[in-house]
Parts: C-alpha cells; sequence; structure tokens
C-alpha cells in the first residue's frame, strides 16, 4: 500500500517556499491568518523571533527529506518543529524505520529535541486524515474563541484523533487550552509539548487590585 504524504508534503513545502513563509516557522514578515494542511493548525503569528522559526522551518524540510529518503513512500511521515522541539507523527511499517527516521531527526542542524509519536501499522487513509483536518480547525476555533487563550502561541498536531499541542505559555494559558482541547468531540487524546514560560511580573492580572477609596 502506498501513501500519497511524500507527493502532498512536496506541494505543502513548495507552497511555503513560493510564499516566502514557513508553516511551523516563519520568516519575516507575519502574516494574520490561518493555514491548514493535513491534520496541522497554524495561526501565523507566534511568539519565536524570526530566526527561531526560520530554524524551525529548515529543520522540517531537512527532516523530512531525510525521512523520505529512508522509508520512500513506505509510510507516512509527518515533521513539525516548534522552537527546534521536532514532532514526528504518522505512521510506518515497522520500529527499525521509526528508529531510523528519528535518528535522521536528530542529526539536522539545531534539533534541540524529538518527539516520536510514529505508530507501527498501515498508513492512515484519506478519510482519517480528512477527519484529522477537520479536527484541528475544531481546536484551533475553539482556542480562537476562548478566553485568556493566546491562540496564535499554540501550534495545533491532530494525527488519528490525538491531539498534539505545541507552543510557549504560561501554565495557566496551558492548562485552559488542554482542557478546552479535552472536550471536543473526536477528541481521543491530548498530548502537550508546550514550553511553559514564566509569567509576566507586570501582567496586569498578577498586580493587586487598587483599593478603593472611602465613601
Amino acid at each position: 500500500m502506498q501513501s500519497s504524504q511524500p507527493a502532498h508534503s512536496s506541494l505543502i513545502l513548495g507552497i511555503t517556499l513560493a510564499a516566502s513563509f514557513v508553516l511551523g516557522g516563519c520568516t519575516a514578515p507575519l502574516m494574520l491568518g490561518t493555514a491548514l494542511f493535513g491534520g496541522t493548525a497554524w495561526i501565523m503569528s507566534d511568539k519565536r523571533t524570526p530566526g527561531v522559526q526560520l530554524e524551525d522551518h529548515t529543520i522540517e524540510i531537512k527532516a523530512y527529506n531525510r525521512a523520505i529518503e529512508l522509508i520512500g513512500d513506505k509510510g507516512h511521515v509527518v515533521v513539525t518543529s516548534f522552537n527546534r522541539q521536532v514532532l514526528l507523527t504518522g505512521e510506518v511499517f515497522n520500529e527499525s524505520d521509526k528508529r531510523a527516521v528519528e535518528q535522521a531527526a536528530r542529526r539536522v542542524d539545531n534539533v534541540a529535541s524529538v518527539n516520536n509519536e510514529l505508530v507501527v501499522t498501515w498508513p492512515s487513509s484519506s478519510s482519517e486524515r480528512s477527519n484529522d483536518m477537520m479536527l484541528a480547525t475544531k481546536v484551533r476555533a475553539t482556542l480562537i474563541d476562548a478566553s485568556n487563550v493566546p491562540s496564535q502561541a499554540f501550534k495545533v498536531v491532530v494525527e488519528r484523533g490525538v491531539v498534539y499541542l505545541m507552543g510557549r505559555v504560561k501554565a495557566a494559558e496551558a492548562n485552559k487550552a488542554t482542557e478546552l482541547t479535552r472536550n471536543i468531540a473526536g477528541v481521543r487524546k491530548v498530548v502537550r509539548l508546550l514550553d511553559i514560560v514564566a509569567p509576566d511580573p507586570a501582567d496586569p492580572a498578577l498586580l493587586p487590585p487598587r483599593p478603593t477609596a472611602p465613601y
């Protein structure tokens, strides 16, 4: 059984290069809007520096190309990088391929860590990937509509109903986004791959209330 993922991903990479925009890491200038390909959704603005966004884009391209060199079209591999943290999702046919793809990703320049979530099984069907795409859209819309959740700081990846949340957020933001995502119909599990940052001491929400003047 052959997967259409390599051709699909090549098209995605071609579009991103032609637009001079990194899906999952971008070059300046930043753009507002939403991008959605397969089971991954992004808001095209985040807290990474342009340099780190460019590095993430380069990591994704190199790691994906190395995966294809190893397994060809005998699997379905998706590479996502955020702040040099790589997430591998999709399906491969055996444990040897799973390990090989991970090792290849680790050897890419500037990769800080690799989260190998590849599953040893047949590649997902087109209907499963379509469901993942719709679920990613629902998660993104839920985060955008929520109060006190910086939706632009999250990257959402969905594979077989499992939602991976990536980004740089405060602990309270991470917890709220996780809870909202868990309650969405169709979500099997939420995996958090988040960088938790300390809250800003100058955040008005953390300042003590002003004393009220006596009547």
